[in-house]
Parts: structure tokens; sequence; C-alpha cells
């Protein structure tokens, strides 16, 4: 019975967080299409407003730990959920993304994506891929902010295995920007599919900085092993056996 009333409030939540994509999205339109600023209004008024229904709608708390950056740096994230998502950028005053091709097409999401500077990379062609996004990254250095990656390429579920992506090294590099790694529980609480959201603290945490200067192999050995052991110890304070 408890789940069944859990799932409901669920499913409500994620109705209403849709309807709210959408109302937020068409409400800042012109300012959007007029400023980039308005744009990024736009993205943290939906974040703010997701955070706030979880919390008082299926009882999911959000916790920002450690210092969130506000210079130009690269952002390497593990990625659980849409929740996350929102959880970054919510925190950082010029997020930006590393954001598969597709959700170009997707409605408000690929729009407001593009204005707010975030770099469309196509997954399916590696190194040409990787060589493309290095580019775009950097004729979109004009626009200063918060370069966010998910080290992973993908979301990745609690305990499951997958390597950490070349692509984030390979900005490391270029860039020469100080890397902030990101480690996550919110996949406890808030899986990849599906309706159900549990009730509890998710939390995202703002490692320490990583120098520029260190080779790919290295950085992303240490990137890896920081944001892979900070994210289980959170994921065991949730309750989830990492």
């Amino acid at each position: 019975m408890r789940y069944a009333v859990q799932w409901l409030r669920s499913l409500i939540f994620v109705v209403q967080m849709y309807v709210m994509l959408a109302v937020i999205g068409i409400g800042f339109l012109p300012w959007a299409v007029l400023s980039a600023r308005g744009a990024r209004a736009a993205c943290k008024s939906y974040c703010r407003w997701v955070c706030w229904t979880a919390g008082w709608m299926v009882g999911l708390k959000t916790e920002v730990r450690g210092t969130p950056p506000t210079g130009e740096v690269l952002i390497a994230a593990k990625h659980q959920s849409f929740l996350d998502i929102l959880m970054i950028f919510g925190s950082v005053p010029a997020g930006k993304f590393i954001m598969k091709r597709e959700l170009i097409w997707t409605p408000v999401v690929g729009q407001y994506g593009l204005r707010i500077g975030c770099v469309p990379v196509d997954r399916g062609k590696r190194g040409a891929a990787i060589r493309k996004m290095v580019t775009d990254v950097a004729r979109g250095l004009a626009r200063p902010g918060q370069l966010i990656i998910f080290a992973q390429g993908t979301r990745v579920a609690p305990g499951a295995v997958r390597p950490y992506k070349v692509g984030a090294a390979v900005l490391y590099e270029e860039l020469g920007q100080t890397c902030v790694p990101v480690a996550t529980n919110v996949g406890v609480f808030w899986p990849r599919r599906g309706i159900y959201r549990k009730p509890g603290v998710a939390v995202i945490e703002f490692l320490p900085e990583i120098a520029p200067g260190m080779d790919k192999a290295s950085f992303l050995a240490r990137l890896e092993a920081e944001v892979e052991t900070a994210s289980n110890r959170l994921m065991r304070e949730a309750g989830f056996a990492a």
C-alpha cells in the first residue's frame, strides 16, 4: 500500500514536471529569443521548481555539497538521472553542457540548450565526434561559463560499472582549464527510467579541483578514482550497497 501511494505521488510529480517544462519554456520564450540571459533564467527557474516540488510532492530533498565553481572551469560529473543535470546547472552561474546531438530536436530542451551555449555531440562517430567537440567548444569559449561533461558519456545506474570516456580528458588537455569533479547519489532515489521516486536526500558533491597540466591517462585515472569513490560513499549514505 505504501509503495502504491508513493508511486501515485511520483506519477503526479512527473506529470506536473513536464507540464511546467512547457509552461516555463513558453513563458520565458520572448526574453530567451532576445537574450541568452533570458534562456539561462528560464533554465534556472525550472531547476528550482523541480527541486522544490520534489521535496514536498515525493519527499525527495536535494543537497549540494562542496563549493560550486564560479569561474571558467571544466566540470566532469557522474550522471545517474535527470535530477543531477538540474542540480549541477542550478548550482553554477553559467553552466553549459556537452549534450547528445539528438537532444537538439527535443521540444524546449533542445532550443534552450543551444541558447545557453551547450555543445551537441554525435556520439556514434567517436574520433570525428571528439575532434568536432573540441572545435565547437573552442568556438564557444567566447561565451564564458562552466563547461559540464558527463565523464561516462551517459546515465549510469547505481552499482553499474562503465568506463570513463576519453572526451573529458581531451577537453581537460585542450582547454588547459581546472577540472572540478562532481560525485552524486541521485540515482538511488530517481532512476534512469520509470515513474517511481524514492523519498530521501539526493546529493551532488563538488570535489577538490584538479589543476591543469596532467597527461590524459593520468587525469582520467584520477578523475575516475575520485568520482567513483565519492559517489559510492554518497550512495552508501543513502542506503545503497555500492
